[in-house]
């Protein structure tokens, strides 16, 4: 009996010490919510995603939405070191090219898919993305914080 106990003790700290990966967390989706995203090369039993420098990274989210949306546009920001700092993208019009077709429509679920290039001038750091696609009011439709790494 004494023996058991100390095998199911064993048992609970090894099992709340397991790391979880990577997590995907929700930083402000207001008329909208996520449910899947997926960034190619990116081994979610890690941490964070590792992005190459000198490559392109492909996101996908999938979301549902929550009320009509007539323009969505893809706002993306890079915090480091608690400086939250805007990426341009060549083409933040998430109509366009992202598997959306503009108007979308409340109680639907879309897939968005977008390129995001790794430049060679990015420095080597860690980086909290924020990834957020807007309504025509500015208002998240869905905010998205990816931990990652620059290499």
């Amino acid at each position: 009996m004494k023996q058991n106990l100390i095998y199911l003790l064993f048992a609970i700290v090894i099992s709340s010490s397991v790391v979880y990966g990577l997590q995907f967390t929700d930083c402000g989706s207001k008329t909208g919510s996520f449910t899947k995203v997926v960034i190619s090369d990116c081994d979610t039993t890690k941490n964070e995603c590792i992005l190459k420098r000198n490559t392109t990274a492909s996101i996908t989210i999938n979301f549902a939405l929550n009320e009509v949306a007539s323009k969505i546009t893809t706002v993306v920001h890079g915090k480091v070191l608690g400086v939250e700092m805007p990426f341009h993208l060549q083409n933040p019009d998430a109509c366009v090219d992202s598997g959306l077709k503009c108007p979308l429509e409340k109680g639907e679920t879309y897939e968005y898919k977008a390129i995001l290039p790794v430049l060679k001038a990015y420095p080597k750091v860690n980086v909290l993305v924020k990834w957020e696609l807007q309504d025509q009011n500015s208002e998240d439709i869905i905010c998205v914080q990816i931990p990652a790494k620059i290499q």
